[in-house]
Parts: structure tokens; C-alpha cells; sequence
């Protein structure tokens, strides 16, 4: 137990420190959100106008930024377990006194600190275009992150265990991320879309962590848009409270963080 947690707490400040000095990282990592933002949030809100009586598509997809530059930084943070194979340093920490349960969950707590920073920038940005924040928002708003954040990073982690350069990490990654943010809900209710495409969003398990995100900011308002149809996540008829959108996040992330330790631990 003692080397869990010693490789814990090792692995993550490591994870945070890295982030921090590279500056090139921390620059993406803020300014990639707030581009989907503006393009997305500012360019299409005059053209859609209001999906729900007092809730514009600003008011809509600012939630579902937050959760998408969670979901990047998340899915991501396995490619730090490519660049330490690459230069040899994997081999250093296999062989050092840490568990290696450990080294896994100190690579995806540090990710999920990661994660709560850049949050944090886009609820700075809140006032700014009118968006209400209350300190029981933010409170609940911060647990519901690193849930999130530690179930998407279990796959960042299962994918990089696999993977032999951080060009070939990158390359599947992109092809796993898009689809996953652009069929979440983040732009767009996934109730109101053709068949086979709400089948594939209520099988992704980022949609049910914008919506419970959805859900703190909007509360009620998710239950019906302007046509009587849900602007949230709906499954056989039934609109998804938080506490269930929740439940099916750490179900998923509990498996891909089970998967992640698991093919870690083969690693020579």
C-alpha cells in the first residue's frame, strides 16, 4: 500500500510540474478552448438563437467547453507514458520501489489537477459573457470535473500502454477524440440528430459528463427545449438526472482505469 502511495503522489507532482514548465503545453491547453468557444459559442449564437426559453447557444455550449477541454487534457495525459518510453525514463521508474497501480493513478490525478485549472480559465471568462456563477455551482461543479477527468484519462493511459511513439500516440488519439467531442452533446443536443448518430452519443461516455455539467449550469431548463423536446441526454424516453449521468461515467472510467492498471502492469 505504501508504494501505491508512494508512486502516487511521485508520479503526479511530476505530471504537474511538467505541465507547468512546458510552456508551449500550457499555452495549447488555454487558448484551444477558448477558440471552440468563440467560433463556436459567438459564431453560431445570433445564426440558433435560443434552444430553451432564456438560454441562448452561449449559455448551451459553455458548459460543454468546459467539458471538452477536460476531455483533451484527459485523453492526452498518456502521452507522457509514450515520451518517458521513447527516452528511456519508463524503464527508470518500472524498475524504482513505486507500485505500479501508483504510477497510474498518480498519472491520472495529475491529469485531473491539470484538468481543474484549465476549468478554472473558462469560469473566469463566466461574468464576462454572462454566465451566473454561485459558490454551490463551483462546489459542484469541482467533484463532477475529476470524476470525469480520472474516467477519461484511464483511456489516455490504456491506449499509451500500447503505443511505441508519441507520432503514432497522437495520430489515435485524434482519431478517437474528435468523434468522442463532436458526438457528446457539446455543440449540439443529441436528441435531435438522425438515428444512427444519437445511438453512437448515448454510447459515449463523454455525453453524459457534458450533461451532468449541463445540468449544474442550466439545471431545470435541460428537461425541455422550445419544441417540448429535452435540450439534455434522454435514454428510452427517460431524461437523465446528474446523479445518473454520473453513475454511468464512473461505471465506464472505473472499466477503463481497471484496463489501464491492468496493461500497465505488463509492461517490461
Amino acid at each position: 500500500m505504501s508504494d501505491i502511495i508512494r508512486g502516487t503522489w511521485v508520479v503526479s507532482y511530476r505530471e504537474l510540474l511538467r505541465f507547468l514548465t512546458e510552456r508551449s503545453r500550457l499555452f495549447s491547453s488555454i487558448f484551444m478552448p477558448l477558440v471552440f468557444f468563440a467560433i463556436f459559442g459567438a459564431g453560431f449564437n445570433n445564426i440558433i438563437g435560443n434552444l430553451s426559453p432564456g438560454i441562448d447557444f452561449i449559455k448551451f455550449v459553455y458548459p460543454g467547453i468546459i467539458a471538452q477541454s477536460v476531455l483533451q487534457s484527459s485523453i492526452f495525459s498518456g502521452i507522457s507514458i509514450v515520451w518517458d518510453r521513447e527516452f528511456g525514463f519508463l524503464k527508470e521508474i518500472l524498475v524504482a520501489p513505486l507500485g505500479r497501480s501508483g504510477i497510474v493513478l498518480g498519472k491520472v490525478l495529475g491529469s485531473a489537477a491539470i484538468a481543474l485549472m484549465q476549468a478554472v480559465i473558462m469560469l473566469i471568462l463566466a461574468p464576462f459573457i454572462k454566465i451566473s456563477l454561485t459558490p454551490l455551482m463551483i462546489a459542484q461543479l469541482i467533484p463532477v470535473l475529476i470524476l470525469i477527468s480520472i474516467s477519461l484519462s484511464g483511456l489516455g493511459v490504456l491506449i499509451a500502454s500500447r503505443m511505441r511513439s508519441q507520432q503514432g500516440f497522437q495520430v489515435v488519439i485524434q482519431i478517437i477524440i474528435f468523434p468522442m467531442m463532436f458526438l457528446s452533446g457539446i455543440f449540439f443536443p443529441v436528441n435531435n440528430v438522425p438515428t444512427w448518430m444519437e445511438v453512437i452519443s448515448k454510447i459515449n461516455p463523454v455525453t453524459y459528463g457534458v450533461d451532468a455539467i449541463r445540468q449544474i449550469f442550466l439545471g431545470s431548463s435541460v428537461a425541455a427545449g422550445p419544441t417540448g423536446n429535452p435540450i439534455g441526454v434522454t435514454v428510452f424516453g427517460h431524461t437523465m438526472t446528474m446523479g445518473q449521468d454520473l453513475l454511468i461515467v464512473a461505471t465506464i472510467g472505473a472499466i477503463l482505469l481497471s484496463l489501464a492498471i491492468w496493461a500497465f502492469s505488463r509492461q517490461e
